[in-house]
């Protein structure tokens, strides 16, 4: 059965993302020199060590994401972005886009195609469900996105890689959110990163 989960880096008061997102640093400021230097650093310079954790990130049928995780444009589509990742994004899978503006597909390589829901949350649900056929759907976020579908009790699962550093502002995880239940099914403890898994109780 498709579950729908979400993956994301969290520092450890519970920011996805520091203040100060631009272009140049998507992130925000985190404590690192570059493009979510600290919060992310535990997929590059320790790749092997969390190998199972990268792969499961990699592996869904179909993912969703907010307009400010696809790119800085804002309002009409005004300019030709096509993602923050190149010409060949890592999803490798069809990735619905939350939006108010409406654009067309935009098929990449690797198999990555992006669609445009200017409708709302449940439809883009049901449109990633769909694409993925047996496969899951990956809320990849950020963090107002995952919050939006934690709050409508649309996630069955939620994977998180906890980085032992603190933000103190930022894009935060549970804003908004009501009190959850959560089942902790997995943890396991990495040199830069704690990776807890939690099925969200109906």
């Amino acid at each position: 059965m498709t579950k729908v989960i979400c993956n994301q880096s969290i520092s450890a008061d519970g920011y996805a993302a520091g203040p100060n997102q631009t272009e140049q640093r998507p992130f925000g400021d985190d404590g690192g020199d570059g493009w979510g230097d600290k919060l992310h650093s535990w997929m590059f310079e320790a790749s092997e060590e969390n190998r199972t954790e990268i792969d499961q990130i990699a592996a869904p049928g179909a993912c969703i994401m907010g307009r400010n995780m696809f790119g800085p444009v804002r309002g009409e589509w005004d300019r030709d972005w096509k993602g923050w990742w190149g010409d060949n994004p890592p999803f490798h899978a069809p990735v619905f886009v939350l939006t108010h503006y409406p654009r067309a597909p935009q098929p990449m390589d690797g198999g990555t195609t992006y669609y445009f829901v200017t409708d709302g949350i449940e439809s883009a649900l049901k449109q990633a469900r769909e694409a993925a056929g047996n496969g899951d759907v990956m809320i990849q976020g950020g963090a107002n996105t995952i919050d939006q579908y934690l709050a409508a009790g649309l996630i069955d699962e939620l994977r998180l890689h906890i980085v032992p550093i603190t933000l103190g502002a930022g894009a935060r995880l549970f804003d908004g959110v009501p009190p959850l239940d959560l089942e902790q099914v997995e943890s396991r403890s990495a040199t830069s990163v704690t990776h807890v898994t939690y099925r969200v109780l109906r």
